[in-house]
Parts: structure tokens; sequence; C-alpha cells
């Protein structure tokens, strides 16, 4: 591999971090303070996929659920770290399950019954990523303003007028 190939990406990345982070210094401490996931957690789940794919040669798919497990934690992890984000991102947790039970039914002979829990989990992040998402959106907005309490005493009043004409 062309190890400019490898290295530029990575530099465009650092400089863009630097750029975006200004006040941090960098040193050996910062690096391992914002990149542990990737230097710890997603390259043990690109070597399950190794396994898996060059050494197993395709034979023991059960090695994916970790892999994939790890490498999508390892994603949300990273971002949670460069953005700060932990509070929005902690649902990939639960999508990180689904993404290795995924896996294993994608390249181990297509279980149907693997699609149930693949599917509840699937469902139940990306449900607490929106609810979580929109309550931050609407917090950020709207924090600390009365218009909340304005808008909840309209909607109220027009609900209360409603149901006495309906009576």
């Amino acid at each position: 591999m062309n190890r400019s190939a490898f290295l530029g990406p990575i530099l465009i990345f650092l400089g863009i971090f630097m750029f975006l982070k200004g006040e941090i210094t960098f040193n050996t401490g910062t690096i391992f303070e914002y990149f542990w996931p990737t230097l710890f957690v997603i390259p043990v789940g690109v070597f399950f996929h190794w396994l898996y794919f060059i050494i197993l040669q395709r034979r023991g798919v059960g090695i994916l659920v970790p892999g994939g497990i790890l490498l999508t934690a390892g994603v949300i992890c990273q971002m949670s770290m460069l953005f700060d984000i932990w509070h929005l991102m902690w649902p990939g947790f639960i999508l990180a399950v689904a993404v290795g039970l995924f896996e294993l039914y994608w390249f181990g002979g297509r279980n149907k019954w693997l699609l149930i829990p693949i599917n509840i989990l699937t469902v139940m992040s990306l449900l607490f990523f929106a609810i979580f998402s929109i309550g931050f959106i609407f917090g950020r907005f709207f924090h600390n303003q009365p218009i909340i309490a304005i808008v909840l005493i309209i909607a109220g009043v027009l609900m209360m007028f409603m149901r006495n004409r309906e009576s």
C-alpha cells in the first residue's frame, strides 16, 4: 500500500481537528484523550473482520458479531469524543449490537429469526437517536425562553375551548 495514500487522509483529518479545536495543544496525552477509540477499539473490530475474511476464509461467522459491535462502538465513541456529544450518541451502542447481529445474518446463512432482534434493536436505537436529538435541538433553541410556556398556555386554552364547543 502506498504510504502517502494512507498518511494523507490522516494528516488532513488531524489538520481539520486542530483547526476546529484551536485551543487544544497537541501532545501524547491529547492524542490518547481524543483518539483512543481509533487507536484501540476500531482496530480490534477491524481485526475480527480481517480474521473472518482473510485468515479463516469465511468460516467461523460468529467472529463477525464482536467485530461488528466493536467497529460500530468505536465509530460512535470516536464521534462522541471529537464533538463531545456523548449525550446524543449513546443509542449507537444499541445499534452496535444490531450491526453485529446483522453481519451474522448476512454472512451466516440468512437465518430469518435473527431479523427480529436486529429490527427491534435498530428501531429502538433510531427512536432514541430521534428523541434525544430533537430534545437537544429544541432545548438549544428555546433554552430559558418563555416562548415554550406561552405555547403551552395557548395550546391548553385552545383545547379547553374546543372541548366546550363539542359538548
